[in-house]
C-alpha cells in the first residue's frame, strides 16, 4: 500500500534538453547556483523507518517524461536524516541500498542506526528516497499473481532445451500483464537514467549545488549513471559492491552464476568445520551434498521447496557470512525432511518484482530469441553447475513490450575524479570480475578499494577494517587512497 506524505513546492526552474559529454542520453539543464531548500520536512510515518529514529520525510514532484517537463507529474517520497552537527555539515549524502525496485525511504535511518560512523553522521544530512515506481513514491504493478511472486527474481533452473521454452510460456505471460497493467504508462519512463534525473531534482530541491552519494549493488549503477549524466554536481561518490558498467543486463543477470561459485567454497569450509549439521566433513563432500539435494528435491520437493528454490535460497544465503548457521539448518532440515526454516517473504512483494522488471527490462537490450536463451543455458550450465542453468533463463524481458526511450548510458571516463568504489572478493551478487569492468570503464574518475572477504556490501556493515576505513576518509575527507587498494583477511573474521 502507497501511504501519501507532505507535497512539497519546488521553485521552477528552466528545462532544456542537452547532451551531457561522455553520455549518450538527454539530462536536463538546470541552473548551477543553489537555491533555497523548499522541502518541507515532516516525520516519517512508522512503517518507514526503525523505532526510534530522527528520520524525517516529504514528497517531490517531478516529470513522469523528462521530455515533457510540464507534462504529467509523479511522486517521489525522501527523507532525511539531519546531521547532528550543522556547523561540521559538508552538504547532502543520497543514498540508496539497491534492487532494483527496492525502497530507500528508510535507509537513512537504517545506516545511523546499523554502523554509520558518527562522523560522517555528522558531516551530512543523509538522504533515502523510494526511486520511481517503488513504495511510496508513484508505484508501479504488474497485477503478478501470488505463485508469479513466489517464483522470485531467476527463472527455474532449466535442465534442457524443452525448460526454456516453456518458462518463456511463462515469461512472456508476466510480459503481458505488465504492458496491460493499470499502471502501464508508467513503463517508458522507469529506468534508471530518469531516477537519476529526479536525483538531481532532489539535489535542487533541497538547495545544494552538489550531492555526495552512497549506493550499493544496482545503487552502483545509479550512482555511475548519475555521475556520466551530471559530473559537475557530483561531490563524493561511494560505489559499493559494483554492478559492471551496462548495469543489470543480460552479463549482470548471467554473472549470478559466477558469483555463486566464487562464494560458495566460504560456506563450504563452514560447513565442514561443523559437522554436526550432516552436510559433510570436508568443502568437498558440501559440494556435492548441494548437486544431491538439489536434484532429489527436484524429484520430491520438500514443504514446497524444490530444486530451484534450494538453488535460490542457497544464493540469497550467500550475501552474508552470518547467515551461515541458518543455511546449514536449512540444508539439514531437507535433508531429513523436515520443514526447512525460511524467512517471510518481503512486503509488497508485487511492486518490487514490478519495479525490478520495469527498470532492468527498460534499461539494456534484451535477446529476443527463445534460441539464444537456450544456448545461453547450456553454456552456463556447463561452466556455473550451481546456478548457472536459472541465471542464464528466460525472463520477461525478452518479451518487454515497445521499444527503449532513449539508448542505455555510457559510462565512461569523463568528469572528476571523485569515484571511490568498495568491492568484496567474493561477492555472489555483483562479483568482482563485474566490478572490474566498471572500474576499467570509469578511467582516472575511479579508485578501487577491494577487501578479501565474501558476501554482498562492504561500507558501513562489513567487517574488514581497511576497507570500511578508507570510504570513511573519503566521504569525511575527499582523500581516497593513491591507487587501487588491496584489503588482506583480517584474521578471526
Amino acid at each position: 500500500m502507497r501511504r501519501k506524505t507532505l507535497s512539497v513546492a519546488v521553485a521552477a526552474t528552466a528545462v532544456a534538453a542537452t547532451t551531457i559529454p561522455g553520455s549518450s542520453v538527454a539530462a536536463v539543464a538546470e541552473p548551477r547556483a543553489a537555491t533555497p531548500d523548499t522541502v518541507r520536512w515532516a516525520p516519517c510515518q512508522k512503517k518507514a523507518a526503525p523505532s526510534p529514529s530522527r528520520l524525517e520525510c516529504a514528497t517531490l514532484d517531478v516529470p513522469l517524461d523528462y521530455r515533457d517537463p510540464g507534462g504529467r507529474q509523479i511522486e517521489i517520497a525522501i527523507s532525511r536524516v539531519a546531521s547532528g552537527k550543522p556547523s561540521q555539515r559538508r552538504g547532502v549524502l543520497l543514498t540508496n541500498p539497491g534492487g532494483p525496485g527496492v525502497t530507500g525511504l528508510g535507509y537513512p535511518a537504517v545506516l545511523a542506526a546499523l554502523g554509520m560512523p558518527r562522523k560522517v553522521l555528522d558531516s551530512y544530512d543523509v538522504i533515502g528516497f523510494d526511486p520511481r515506481g517503488v513504495g511510496r513514491s508513484t508505484p508501479v504493478t504488474c497485477d503478478l499473481t501470488p505463485r508469479q511472486q513466489s517464483r522470485g527474481n531467476l527463472p527455474p533452473y532449466a535442465h534442457t532445451a524443452a525448460d526454456v521454452v516453456r518458462e518463456a510460456r511463462n515469461a512472456r505471460a508476466v510480459a503481458r500483464q505488465c504492458a496491460t497493467s493499470r499502471t502501464a504508462s508508467l513503463l517508458p519512463h522507469l529506468t534508471t537514467a530518469n531516477t537519476a534525473r529526479d536525483m538531481d531534482r532532489i539535489r535542487a530541491a533541497l538547495g545544494e549545488p552538489e550531492l555526495s552519494y552512497l549506493g550499493g549493488s544496482y545503487g552502483s549503477y545509479l550512482g555511475a549513471v548519475y555521475t556520466t549524466m551530471f559530473p559537475g554536481r557530483s561531490d563524493r561518490i561511494v560505489l559499493d559492491s559494483n554492478l559492471g558498467p551496462g548495469g543489470y543486463d543480460v552479463t549482470a543477470m548471467r554473472l549470478f552464476g559466477r558469483g555463486m561459485e566464487d562464494r560458495f567454497p566460504d560456506f563450504a569450509a563452514f560447513a565442514a568445520a561443523h559437522p554436526a549439521y550432516g552436510l559433510g566433513t570436508t568443502p568437498r563432500q558440501v559440494r556435492a551434498e548441494f548437486f544431491e539435494l538439489a536434484e532429489r528435491l527436484e524429484a520430491k520437493p520438500v514443504h514446497g521447496v524444490d530444486g530451484t528454490l534450494f538453488r535460490g535460497y542457497t544464493f540469497d544465503r550467500l550475501y552474508s557470512d552470518a547467515n551461515m548457521p541458518r543455511l546449514a539448518e536449512m540444508w539439514q532440515a531437507l535433508d531429513t525432511g523436515r520443514k526447512p526454516p525460511l524467512d517471510p517473504p518481503m512486503a509488497d512483494m508485487e511492486n518490487l518484482m514490478a519495479a525490478r522488471l520495469a527498470v532492468i527490462c527498460g534499461d539494456a537490450r534484451w535477446p529476443r530469441t527463445i534460441r539464444r536463451y537456450q544456448h545461453d543455458v547450456a553454456v552456463d550450465r556447463r561452466k556455473y553447475p550451481m546456478l548457472g542453468g536459472s541465471s542464464a533463463g528466460i525472463g520477461p524481458c525478452a518479451f518487454w513490450p515497445g521499444e527503449q526511450a532513449e539508448p542505455p548510458v555510457r559510462i565512461g571516463d569523463r568528469g572528476p575524479s571523485d569515484i571511490l568504489m568498495a568491492q568484496n572478493e567474493r561477492d555472489p551478487g555483483t562479483p568482482l570480475a563485474g566490478a572490474r569492468k566498471l572500474r576499467q570503464a570509469l578511467g582516472r574518475r575511479a579508485t578501487m578499494v577491494t577487501a578479501d572477504q565474501g558476501g554482498h556490501g562492504v561500507y558501513p556493515f562489513g567487517a574488514n577494517t581497511c576497507a570500511n576505513d578508507a570510504v570513511t576518509a573519503f566521504l569525511t575527507t575527499g582523500k581516497r587512497p593513491s591507487r587501487d587498494l588491496a584489503c588482506p583477511a583480517e584474521p578471526g573474521r
